[in-house]
């Protein structure tokens, strides 16, 4: 299962148990009621919009989720990173229109169970309560699961409210897209999360003042949480325990050090910052800064990114941007991701560093990728011709007949291994693609194409 702000569950379907109570565990915390039990990140969720951290943008008169949290009919995809509040934002919004509240997972509800949550939200829409679908991680969702969503959504028979971490026009069919309303949350700040942490010093649902954050302890979690709010109240959780045990009012960084084992990486290897941190260290190999390659390869290793990705990006790399400038590289991408399938991990961290050194700092080169895109281009284009006759195969019974092989020149018979005819069809005779560059290695094949190119009479 997974969260979202302020620790709401996400598992299998949940309904609310009677008007204005939502089904996830935050929306069963009233005021007044024991929950002392429950985690600080799930008592200090919001009950309002006006509670909600951040997202200002988003939360101005005449918005969309004032709109929205008003009764207006819509529905809507919360894109953002983790623990910004898109369940906490679900959750509001059926509680101040009255809705039945039902929250699933994309990671774990299949068509079967959509199906029976939307046959239930019909039956209520017939009784007169509508329902706020929340669904989690929608980018999981399969074409076939989302297609599912789509008649209700645009039946209006439930109020979707879909949140993803990944970008929408990439994981959502551009129907149901075109029929919701795309809002995208930005990261919390250090003042929005220092906020929450005042918040949850002082309230009631909180600490209950009972703790006092040394400056130097606040600005530690700060740093840590990565503005992840959620996390944010979970290190402050975990260092108010840690000040009870020690008979201590003032939550030190000392505290806070000893009650979280290490800074998360903010990282979703299904998510946004997968895309972003890939594309940083291609780019970073690309541009030969190895500091920089080693920093992205770091972050990955450490989020749990799979290895053989790594590694088949490292093999691309290899022929994309290096090529011929140094002929090894490719070698040593695919040695590296042999290994790291062979041994694994840990052990095969250091067999992608030594890919990633000696491809940061090898010569680049471009032109094996536009070699073969430029001879596709021609192809794509309609420019194929016919083979010419003494290249065809001559081989088979009447072959001879028709000309084929008539003329060729066998290539070793030739100095330099090099016989002077036509390769090309007619319509291609001046086709060039292959254009080596002066980098590395590859500057000696321009030197070796040239002389080629002279004693096949292309000059």
């Amino acid at each position: 299962m997974s969260e979202d702000l302020f620790g709401g569950l996400v598992g299998a379907p949940t309904t609310s148990a009677g008007p204005g109570v939502g089904g996830s565990l935050a929306d069963a915390v009233r005021p007044g009621e024991s929950s002392r039990h429950l985690p600080l990140a799930v008592r200090m969720r919001p009950q309002t919009l006006d509670e909600i951290v951040g997202q200002q943008h988003l939360l101005g008169p005449g918005s969309p989720l004032r709109r929205l949290a008003s009764g207006e009919p819509m529905s809507v995809f919360l894109w953002g990173p983790p623990g910004v509040g898109k369940t906490t934002i679900a959750s509001v919004v059926s509680r101040q229109t009255d809705s039945r509240f039902v929250e699933i997972s994309a990671v774990t509800a299949g068509v079967k169970e959509v199906r029976a949550v939307l046959d239930q939200a019909r039956r209520d829409l017939g009784a007169g309560r509508q329902t706020v679908l929340f669904v989690d991680e929608v980018h999981r969702f399969s074409k076939t699961q989302q297609d599912v969503l789509l008649p209700a959504v645009e039946n209006r028979l439930v109020t979707l409210i879909a949140a993803t971490t990944e970008n929408p026009s990439f994981s959502v069919i551009s129907p149901l897209l075109s029929r919701s309303l795309l809002l995208t949350l930005k990261p919390l700040t250090d003042d929005d999360i220092s906020g929450l942490i005042d918040r949850a010093l002082g309230s009631d649902r909180g600490l209950g003042g009972t703790r006092e954050l040394e400056p130097e302890a606040r600005a530690a979690i700060l740093r840590l949480a990565g503005g992840d709010a959620r996390r944010a109240l979970t290190y402050l959780e975990e260092s108010a325990a840690g000040a009870a045990a020690l008979d201590a009012t003032a939550i030190t960084t000392d505290i806070v050090e000893a009650a979280v084992d290490k800074a998360a990486i903010r990282y979703d290897r299904d998510g946004d910052q997968h895309y972003d941190v890939i594309s940083a260290f291609i780019k970073s190999i690309r541009g030969s800064d190895v500091q920089a390659a080693l920093h992205y390869l770091a972050r990955m290793i450490a989020a749990g990114e799979d290895p053989r990705f790594i590694a088949r990006r490292l093999v691309i790399l290899a022929s994309e941007d290096i090529g011929l400038a140094d002929p090894t590289a490719l070698t040593t991408a695919v040695a590296a991701a042999d290994a790291v399938a062979f041994i694994g991990m840990p052990e095969g961290r250091i067999n992608l560093a030594h890919a990633v050194i000696a491809l940061a700092l090898a010569p680049k080169s471009n032109s094996v990728v536009t070699a073969i895109d430029a001879a596709l281009a021609d192809v794509h284009a309609g420019k194929i011709g016919l083979v010419p006759p003494h290249l065809r195969d001559a081989h088979y019974p009447g072959a001879k007949a028709y000309g084929h092989g008539k003329g060729y020149q066998y290539a070793h018979d030739h100095p330099h291994g090099i016989a002077a005819q036509q390769y090309l069809p007619d319509e291609l005779v001046d086709a060039r693609y292959y254009s080596p560059t002066d980098h590395g290695s590859e500057a000696a094949l321009a030197a070796r194409l040239a002389r080629i190119e002279e004693l096949l009479g292309r000059h």
